[in-house]
């Protein structure tokens, strides 16, 4: 691992950067965020979304960081050199190799320890790996040994921060995530805790860091709950922001936790949220466009609006030039079996990554041999410019659908959905008001 940052280096994590800029709608970054001079910090994460869980925190954070990485990844075709690039560390895991000793893995300690010692960041997932659960899995302890052998090495300043993943639909392109960076903890802070029982207190002090900045659920439908909770609150707030959502789900999980399962409060709540997103699952529709009243307009969106419409015929062409390399990661995904799990993005965004530069420079090439220099210029522009504006309207377009079904059963269904919304936050508040008054019991 190397002491300063090589170019190419740079150059991949702007490529990256961009890239996931592209593939999400929106990434909001909050929390004690890393400067660029932050050194000896280990940074550990929630997993669910495989390989763009460390692009998300490399591309975020203004420091150089060095992930951790299963050593099967060196073995991808085309892979290894970008890992290598990236100073990526491979770590032999026991599923990966049943016969590995205790031992295979200390000179990778070794070395993560003297990376740390020099000042060099290191990104870990300590569940192991990435999965499927809507919760988090049983930590290792293998953050917490990387520290200790850090700190018995002489390495000082020892730093260890949470770092939260959520994504509102994880598997589906111009989806959003938050990256939410927990509090940091100094490792001398810890009192002289060392080896085993520095590992245990460091690997007890992520698992509620990180628990205390996801939204958890111990069935995905107790998880689906909890968000839809937070869904409607944040937009009576008028906040949408996955902040406000994490922000609020979690107090949703926590004001749960304080009522039993068979109160009678938590099933009304339960129904009526069931019941409303059931009806506007029904109507293809959604909680905004309801909010709204189904028109959707506000005086602030005119100028989105306007845009829209005078970038459609550009949207249009890239529409239709970039149509095959659109759907070419969709049947990558659908070959692989991979449609809902956590490899179905980073599938896509491979794939979009080398496809759509590809696609667009066979484009300008063709253009520049075979049309007139002024035609050939505008080719080329409209073809690097074109799928952008494809973007902002299919960024729009889920809510243009949700006001139209809406707007089909205007005089009926609009105050059915609106009657069951109604019902569902004045339940909401009921249970609330218990949890509260618990609390403060």
């Amino acid at each position: 691992m190397a002491s300063s940052v090589h170019p190419v280096r740079r150059l991949l994590t702007q490529v990256f950067r961009m890239a996931a800029r592209t593939y999400f709608r929106s990434i909001e970054v909050v929390g004690d965020v890393p400067v660029a001079n932050v050194g000896s910090r280990l940074f550990a994460s929630n997993h669910v979304n495989a390989l763009v869980d460390p692009i998300l925190v490399v591309t975020t954070a203004a420091c150089p960081i060095s992930p951790v990485a299963k050593s099967t990844l060196w073995n991808i075709p085309g892979l290894a050199p970008l890992l290598d690039i990236a100073d990526a560390v491979p770590i032999v895991r026991r599923r990966d190799a049943p016969n590995k000793s205790a031992t295979d893995n200390d000179e990778v300690f070794e070395r993560i320890a003297g990376h740390l010692h020099g000042g060099g960041n290191i990104l870990i997932f300590p569940e192991g790996t990435s999965h499927n659960e809507p919760h988090l899995v049983a930590l290792r302890s293998g953050a917490g040994r990387m520290l200790a052998r850090a700190k018995a090495d002489g390495a000082r300043d020892l730093e260890v921060q949470a770092v939260g993943l959520e994504f509102d639909e994880r598997n589906v392109f111009r989806s959003r995530v938050l990256v939410v960076y927990g509090p940091v903890v100094r490792v001398a802070d810890l009192g002289d805790l060392e080896g085993d029982a520095l590992a245990e207190r460091i690997t007890e002090l992520l698992d509620a860091g990180l628990r205390g900045l996801v939204v958890e659920g111990q069935t995905w439908e107790a998880r689906v709950l909890v968000t839809r909770v937070a869904e409607l609150l944040g937009a009576e707030l008028e906040d949408t922001s996955l902040e406000a959502w994490n922000a609020i789900g979690r107090r949703v999980k926590a004001a749960r936790a304080l009522l039993r399962d068979d109160d009678a409060l938590v099933t009304e709540a339960s129904d009526a949220v069931t019941e409303y997103y059931a009806a506007l699952g029904e109507a293809r529709t959604s909680d905004l466009a309801v909010r709204d009243g189904g028109t959707g307009y506000r005086p602030a969106r005119l100028p989105s609006l306007l845009f829209l419409l005078a970038v459609l015929p550009l949207a249009l062409f890239g529409a239709v030039v970039y149509t095959l390399p659109y759907q070419v990661p969709r049947l990558v995904v659908r070959a692989t079996k991979e449609e809902s799990s956590d490899l179905t993005s980073t599938y896509k965004l491979g794939a979009g990554l080398v496809l759509f530069p590809l696609w667009a420079l066979v484009g300008c090439v063709i253009a520049a041999l075979t049309l007139p220099p002024g035609a050939a210029v505008a080719c080329i522009a409209a073809l690097l410019t074109s799928p952008f504006a494809a973007l902002a309207w299919q960024d729009r377009l889920p809510r243009l659908a949700d006001t139209f079904w809406l707007l089909l059963g205007r005089g009926t269904r609009l105050a059915h959905l609106r009657g069951l919304r109604a019902r569902a936050l004045d339940a909401i508040a009921k249970a609330r008001a218990r949890a509260e008054a618990l609390e403060g019991a």
